[in-house]
């Protein structure tokens, strides 16, 4: 047994690791907004200007070819405000966190 580094995706050694892991989270905030909202996914579709087909995508977690400002944009579409915080990284490498 191997313990993970906290990021599957650059445990299994993919480019962009840390981006992957941000929208990975960003689309469950959206799944959890959309759950607790109870709306369809012709709802999400129609509040957000996706295409229903792609909003069943996303909810299955498949991201791909959606930016992480797409993201931000079904966010708010959603009613959610998205702040962006920066500082200095301390004593590791700079990592990107989303914290909902």
């Amino acid at each position: 047994m191997e313990r993970g580094s906290g990021n599957v995706y650059a445990d299994i050694g993919l480019p962009d690791s840390d981006a992957l892991l941000a929208k990975a989270e960003l689309t469950s905030q959206i799944a959890d907004v959309i759950e607790a909202l109870n709306l369809t996914q012709t709802e999400v579709a129609e509040r957000t200007g996706l295409p229903q087909p792609k909003v069943s995508s996303l909810l299955r977690g498949r991201f791909e070819g959606i930016s992480m400002e797409k993201l931000f944009r079904i966010l708010t579409a959603l009613g959610r405000d998205v702040n962006i915080k920066t500082k200095p990284a301390r004593n590791h490498p700079a990592r990107l966190f989303v914290v909902g």
